[in-house]
């Protein structure tokens, strides 16, 4: 088989464009790094050096800090939790309402996605829903953090316009063997769009994983904060004069840089250890999904 061989402005653009996407990595590669270097670091060392990816005083006393008790792992598994169901939650709201506006012989389909599409730029406010959750019954529930987002309108738009590319025939050869719509959903729809449910999976676990907001606001016992939570009533503690562990003549207190720096790490890892099992279908799931508007 005859090979093409490529021009010179080619293999030129090629050069290129390898080495301004490893500028690129670089600069995302290198503050994460000098995250995890620090949060090993010293409090002199922190202060002396503006950059380093390797500390020369090695010290664990940050990760100390953050791990000194129990909380810690009990807020982990709350995050947990809270992530895979939200995510259920997210997955199963976003992808019925979607499959359902798409289908063009939904009586109302026009004013629903109006609806939608209204959501995205007017919302009604903290207070309201605040409101509206406590009316419910759901202050001081995990309920609290899970409901109030369980639909993304934009996600929602995109799963839409991706249904609206599955071939209708296998719709309608579905139906004439039978099936219900809710049969077709999950016999025919949801197997063809694994890639786009990877994709809009890891985007709502991430959103849920990396939230403190809602649930500083809904939950009010501390047994019950997600480990983000946590992290930044550690963060406080360490950095104000609320701490009570200095009483303790045997406690040598970190660096203020380096607990934030070990906060950092422990809040990103567990999703970071998520997303090589989905990257094959992320890339693919965002490449289908944004095919048509």
């Amino acid at each position: 088989m005859h090979t093409r061989h490529m021009s010179f402005g080619e293999r030129l653009f090629g050069v290129a464009n390898h080495i301004v996407l490893a500028i690129i990595a670089l600069a995302m590669l290198l503050p994460l790094l000098y995250i995890v270097a620090g949060s090993f670091a010293s409090d002199l060392e922190i202060g002396s050096r503006s950059f380093f990816l390797i500390p020369h005083d090695v010290t664990i006393n940050a990760y100390k800090y953050v791990f000194k008790d129990n909380a810690l792992p009990r807020s982990l598994l709350v995050s947990v939790f809270v992530t895979v169901g939200g995510t259920l939650v997210n997955l199963f709201f976003t992808f019925t309402m979607a499959y359902a506006l798409s289908r063009r012989n939904m009586i109302g389909r026009s004013f629903f996605v109006k609806m939608v599409v209204f959501t995205m730029m007017f919302s009604g406010g903290i207070i309201p829903t605040f409101l509206v959750v406590k009316n419910l019954g759901l202050l001081n529930s995990y309920w609290a953090v899970m409901l109030p987002t369980a639909i993304n309108a934009f996600n929602l738009i995109v799963v839409k316009s991706f249904f609206e590319e599955i071939p209708n025939e296998l719709i309608e050869s579905a139906r004439i063997d039978g099936s219900t719509d809710i049969g077709v959903l999950w016999r025919i729809v949801l197997p063809l769009s694994k890639p786009v449910i990877a994709t809009f999976a890891l985007f709502y676990a991430v959103a849920h994983w990396n939230d403190f907001f809602n649930a500083l606001i809904y939950l009010i016992d501390a047994k019950k904060w997600p480990m983000q939570v946590l992290l930044r009533q550690i963060v406080l503690l360490a950095t104000g004069a609320l701490d009570n562990s200095v009483q303790d003549p045997t406690y040598v207190k970190p660096p203020d840089q380096s607990i934030k720096m070990a906060v950092i790490v422990v809040g990103t890892l567990p999703i970071l250890l998520v997303y090589p099992f989905l990257q094959k279908h992320f890339a693919k799931g965002v490449l289908l999904g944004a095919v048509k508007g």
